[in-house]
């Protein structure tokens, strides 16, 4: 059995430490909730989509280069990286950036069911190792009109969020109904997903919990 198998069967503890791949700082409070040190790098990468790319693999994609393109700092650690597209029938939506694109996106969410994809990436940058998940999540928006979209915009100014809102803040207030086996997939790190891909290194959270 080589080392990575003997990882992947749990029979050996991990030895290193955690690590993020991501500049968001909501992702990082949400990786702080379990109670381990870990340090984050922005990676540097292209994340246009390729042609041809279903939302699924575009995700996947990003997870897995955000990973990697950090593991290069950290020679013996597990990375984590992840990615979030929102999809609106037929169109993929990223970060608005700017705030009409955030009027314009919240506007066609209006009264419909908009599907979350996040993805997950846990690479062992010591043996190559990877694991992959997408974790889906289903939003139904309600009926908005066109004042409570640009009250809700200029109040929390959600651009750097897939989809135009933050559902940590003010944009609970948009939505019906959410839909999801993790609930903080749809803030952009999911943390049940993250546990269960983290025990396939024989790393587990609650071990490495420091002294209360």
């Amino acid at each position: 059995m080589s080392k990575s198998d003997q990882i992947t069967a749990g029979t050996l503890p991990h030895p290193t430490g955690l690590v993020l791949a991501s500049s968001s700082p909501y992702r990082r409070e949400l990786l702080s909730r379990l109670g381990v040190p870990f340090n984050w790098e922005a990676p540097s990468i292209d994340e246009a989509p390729l042609a041809g790319e279903s939302a699924g693999e575009l995700v996947r994609r990003l997870a897995s280069a955000k990973a990697i393109a950090t593991a290069s700092s950290f020679p013996s650690a597990l990375v984590i990286g992840s990615d979030q597209v929102a999809i609106n029938g037929d169109t993929v939506l990223g970060k608005p950036g700017l705030r009409e694109a955030a009027v314009a996106q919240l506007a066609a969410a209006s009264g419909r069911k908009i599907r979350f994809l996040t993805s997950l990436c846990v690479l062992d940058s010591a043996t190559g190792q990877r694991e992959l998940e997408v974790v889906p999540t289903d939003v139904w928006f309600r009926e908005l009109s066109t004042r409570q979209i640009n009250h809700y915009v200029d109040w929390e100014q959600p651009y750097d969020c897939a989809g135009s809102f933050k559902v940590e803040g003010l944009g609970i207030v948009l939505f019906d109904r959410i839909v999801s086996d993790d609930p903080t997939a749809l803030q952009g790190l999911p943390l049940i997903s993250l546990v269960e891909l983290l025990k396939r290194f024989a790393y587990d959270p609650l071990e490495r919990l420091p002294p209360p």
